[in-house]
């Protein structure tokens, strides 16, 4: 039987959605892009009303896998590959590394262990998606800059002092944390929390790589819609087409 890389929990109005692959730190490749990403989407057109980010094993994740990267890793990210409709908090320990930092700062809210560090390494391994720019706008740029350009770690106590972090929980307990968050979300008002969430993504400034992708992702829903393929239909059937809208 095989396990899923990444689960998916309904818990009275909140999504739990855990990376599952703990034995490889959780490491990002091509099969955990497309489960994370589908998860999103889950979350976005279902009941739930807020959704948990979070990992099973003690690492949130090691970025992506070296030895099988994912073939579009932004398309996983949420609010660059998938705009969501709703509350996304991350909770997180251990190693934050890579495309894991990129995650925790397009999430609305971050609870990290006490022991997460931080890292981006992409400089010293001479590869980047560049999507990690947009972190200088919610940030000091500063700390931005040395997280970007250095790549040394940095702890979760920093972390929180510059904001990314909203909360520090003892080891194993930031899910619980998390969902002290998430309960007080799903009892608020939909409509509020989408609109102030709306308004502040206008607000916050976004680098060139988050705007692609998030172009890219709004022309692959397109083409993969059911209205794109009952266009090539109809076409072929030399008929009226029958859009829907989904």
């Amino acid at each position: 039987m095989t396990t899923s890389v990444v689960t998916y929990e309904s818990r009275d109005g909140v999504a739990i959605i855990t990376l599952n692959r703990p034995e490889k730190r959780n490491a990002i490749n091509n099969e955990v892009a497309l489960q994370l990403r589908a998860a999103l989407e889950r979350l976005n057109d279902g009941d739930d009303r807020v959704g948990v980010l979070t990992h099973a094993g003690e690492h949130f994740t090691g970025g992506a896998d070296i030895k099988g990267p994912p073939e579009d890793f932004p398309a996983c990210v949420p609010n660059v590959g998938v705009m969501m409709q709703k509350p996304m908090i991350a909770a997180v320990g251990g190693w934050v590394v890579g495309g894991g930092v990129v995650i925790v700062q397009m999430c609305d809210l971050c609870v990290a262990t006490s022991d997460a560090k931080f890292m981006f390494p992409e400089a010293k391994v001479g590869f980047t998606g560049a999507a990690i720019a947009g972190l200088a706008a919610r940030i000091p740029h500063k700390v931005a800059m040395e997280l970007m350009l250095v790549g040394n770690e940095i702890s979760a106590e920093r972390m929180y002092q510059v904001g990314l972090v909203n909360q520090l929980a003892e080891p194993g307990k930031q899910l619980e944390a998390a969902l002290v968050y998430a309960r007080q979300l799903a009892d608020n008002a939909p409509m509020v929390l989408s609109v102030l969430r709306d308004y502040v993504g206008r607000v916050i400034p976004k680098g060139p790589s988050e705007l692609a992708a998030q172009g890219r992702a709004t022309i692959q829903r397109i083409r993969q819609s059911g209205d794109a393929k009952e266009g090539i239909a109809s076409f072929k059937e030399k008929r009226k087409a029958r859009f829907t809208g989904k």
